[in-house]
């Protein structure tokens, strides 16, 4: 009988919920742990015949929670690794995956070496032909087991994707040996005819996918100068019937077995689920949130004393090292930041016709940004609310054959724009039909939005690398909430993305150098976007999106609920629309106050403004107000009323009119710079102490071939006030607060980060309720 923490059984809303926090902690006392227990000559213990297996498994743990690979312990580690020669397949492969993680052309020629013995450790024949045992069995043709066989294929994988020639019968005989070891179930067992088990089935899924890859043509094909784009979709009827498999049998409590004899190596179990979820870009399997639910259960699962986790049978319970490196690899690896989603919107593949894009793409992308990050793919049967959405800074779009979908999703994409989400889309394969659909939806949920070419000077077209014009494809843009929200392309952009298989695929001599240009052009585009889209700040994989809703908080009667107005003219009075409510949302969760997040829009033209205590603005245009507008603003001021003020991404037109018209109606007094030791920069009033805060600084590109970069800056508010009779009635920021509340952080907007953004508001609203 397998015994289990009684938090295990509870569902995470009674424990609260795992956060980021909990997560980096739990990480910190692991590396500890870890870290302590490294011998002088840079290893850990091992088992015997096991040269360099736990050691290679603790490094690779240890770099997959952000140790540096110029920290002392992992020098240390690789000086011991590099002088190691393993012989068995589980070290082997760990050691050739440490060799790639840290510095693979360094370490090419061992790497090449380490992928050549495991070639030759593959069985060749007898009745388990494609699989490893536990070392070299050349010539015996007995044992191989589905455990060490996915191992070897992690590692190979590895070793190819950095420029190991690896042959495609290794491939071959694996491909076809998993294949037909499946049970009819969907599932895989340890040896072929076993019963499935939880961690086997994982390791088939990995073994077919990285398999199926490395063999397959692709969902697109070279043909001389050529890319065929229009291949028709191929059936991954294996893996979805191991996936169908998984999602009837998930649990995170137990390693899950048809034959009832499971539990055994949950920590084990626990990293395959990582591995499949983030290979096949899977959030959810069924209805689990595999990563949420398994960080849970290791949160409320770790020694606390020594930071150690002891999983389920004799390894996992007698090492440790082992059992608190795989509990370390699944919260890493899992954790990191979701770069982009594809986005499910039909029951057929016209949604997916280049299955492994984005895997290629983001691979790209961590390569420029020096990063881990991950893809996945967003169902949008399963979308309830904006929320499920914002879990994805970008979603990509695709399809040919049209894009019909219903209303309410509509209105999710709306949402999602209008909450400082990004979409990405292509009519692929001369999807004209899709693009009519496209153009469509978007004109009926945004319809005073112009969709338009994107010129040269937009920084789609630079922001992380320059795009050779020859290969370009024409992108479109719609701008909504300070920025251009919505990039559209009516050619194929996903088609050359899909033959990016390699890092060594643009430097491969055997492809046609014109296609070899497509693909760095098209990597080029979508990295140019997608640096764009983020501003390269990405959010933890486990930071719960709340956003406002239009009811906001009120009652029957709107009894002590505070309303603020919005003053409407003509310089983009409305161009961050969620700005204002995500503010209020802040400062009333800060002081645990009642704020309406309805804006009522006022024009300063009648007396509808004097309801009002507090009065909002922000802008990005020039702008003047009329005399009566002027004398309306002067009136509310002087009798007690409140004006907050910013200028959106600190644009210099919107700046320049908000002076100019506070000096027009306040010509004795002037706006000056708030000192540092104002009471609204502390806590006086219940906020925050934001007398440092962190500034975006974009800077001047260094010719046409450079990328978009910015810069953050330690600094002081510059916050401008206007004061009547000694009452501060006015306050202005010339750099940007609402771009940042709203679409979060951007490579071109000069303006605070979003939590200092949301700090200094809260504060300025805060302030202003004591007046």
């Amino acid at each position: 009988m397998l015994l289990v923490p009684s938090a295990w059984a509870q569902p995470a809303s009674a424990r609260g919920g795992v956060t980021p926090q909990d997560v980096r902690d739990a990480m910190d006392k692991a590396v500890r742990y870890l870290k302590s227990q490294q011998k002088p000559d840079g290893s850990w213990p091992e088992y015997n015949e096991y040269e360099a297996g736990v050691t290679s498994l603790v490094t690779l743990a240890l770099l997959e929670a952000g140790v540096p690979k110029d920290d002392p312990v992992i020098r240390k580690a690789m000086g011991s690794l590099r002088n190691a020669r393993p012989d068995k397949t589980y070290a082997l492969s760990l050691h050739t995956m440490v060799l790639c993680a840290v510095d693979p052309q360094a370490d090419l020629q061992l790497i090449k070496s380490n992928a050549a013995r495991l070639e030759g450790f593959q069985l060749t024949g007898g009745e388990r032909t494609g699989l490893w045992s536990y070392g070299d069995l050349r010539g015996m043709n007995t044992g191989g087991d589905n455990s060490n066989s996915q191992f070897a294929l992690l590692a190979l994988d590895e070793a190819a994707e950095h420029g190991a020639t690896v042959s495609e019968q290794t491939w071959r005989r694996a491909n076809l040996r998993w294949s037909t070891m499946q049970n009819a179930s969907g599932s895989w067992g340890y040896l072929p005819n076993y019963p499935g088990t939880g961690s086997m089935t994982c390791a088939g899924i990995t073994s077919m996918i990285i398999t199926s890859k490395r063999l397959e043509r692709g969902d697109a094909v070279i043909q001389g100068d050529n890319v065929d784009c229009c291949v028709p979709p191929q059936a991954e009827s294996s893996v979805d019937k191991a996936f169908d498999w998984l999602a009837r049998n998930m649990t995170m409590r137990t390693n899950p077995s048809e034959g009832g004899s499971g539990g055994n190596n949950l920590l084990y179990y626990m990293y395959g689920i990582e591995r499949v979820g983030r290979l096949s870009g899977r959030r959810f399997i069924g209805t689990h949130d595999w990563y949420r639910e398994g960080a849970e259960l290791l949160i409320s699962w770790q020694d606390s004393l020594d930071g150690t986790w002891r999983g389920t049978g004799v390894v996992e319970q007698g090492n440790p090292l082992i059992s608190t490196s795989f509990a370390l690899l699944f919260l890493a690896k899992g954790r990191r930041p979701v770069l982009v989603s594809k986005l499910r919107y039909t029951a057929n593949q016209d949604w997916n016709p280049h299955r492994h894009d984005l895997h290629n793409l983001n691979r790209h992308v961590e390569s420029l940004w020096d990063q881990k990050m991950t893809w996945q793919v967003i169902d949008f049967g399963s979308v309830k609310t904006v929320e499920d959405l914002m879990q994805t800074p970008v979603l990509w779009i695709s399809g040919k054959q049209g894009f019909q979908i219903e209303p309410r999703h509509e209105k999710l994409l709306k949402d999602y724009i209008e909450a400082g989400g990004f979409i990405f889309a292509e009519a692929g394969c001369g999807g004209s039909k899709f693009d009519r659909d496209f153009r469509a939806m978007l004109k009926r949920i945004l319809p005073e939005s112009e969709f338009r070419l994107l010129p040269p000077d937009h920084p789609v077209w630079f922001a992380e690398q320059p795009v050779d014009a020859e290969y370009a494809v024409p992108l479109w843009g719609l701008d909504a909430c300070c920025r251009t929200s919505v990039v559209y392309t009516p050619k194929d952009l996903s088609c050359y993305w899909e033959l990016y298989s390699s890092r060594s695929f643009l430097e491969d001599q055997n492809i046609s150098p014109k296609v070899r240009d497509q693909v760095k052009t098209a990597n080029a585009m979508g990295a140019n976007v997608l640096a764009y889209a983020t501003g390269r700040q990405l959010k933890d994989k486990l930071e719960r999106v709340e956003l406002v809703t239009e009811a906001g908080v009120s009652d029957a009667i709107d009894r002590n609920v505070l309303k603020i107005a919005k003053i409407q003219h003509l310089g983009g009075s409305d161009d961050a629309p969620a700005a204002l409510a995500n503010m209020l949302r802040v400062a009333g969760d800060q002081l645990d106050f009642r704020f309406s997040v309805d804006k009522p829009m006022v024009t300063l033209s009648d007396d509808s403004h004097e309801r009002y205590p507090i009065m909002f603005m922000h802008g990005r245009r020039d702008f003047g107000f009329n005399s009566t507008q002027r004398e309306h603003l002067k009136e509310y001021l002087d009798r007690g009323g409140f004006l907050f003020a910013d200028s959106i991404c600190a644009s210099p037109q919107f700046t320049a009119a908000f002076r100019r018209e506070m000096a027009a109606i306040f010509p004795e007094t002037k706006l000056e710079v708030l000192p540092i030791d104002h009471l609204l920069l502390s806590k006086e009033f219940g906020g925050f102490d934001i007398t440092k805060v962190t500034l975006n600084d974009p800077q001047t590109r260094d010719g046409d071939k450079a990328g978009l970069k910015s810069i953050r800056r330690e600094t002081s508010p510059t916050l401008e006030g206007l004061f009547i009779d000694g009452r501060l009635a006015v306050v202005f920021s010339p750099y940007d607060l609402s771009c940042a509340m709203e679409s979060g952080n951007s490579l071109q907007c000069e303006g605070y980060t979003k939590d200092d953004a949301a700090r200094i508001a809260t504060n300025i609203l805060l302030f202003a309720m004591q007046q």
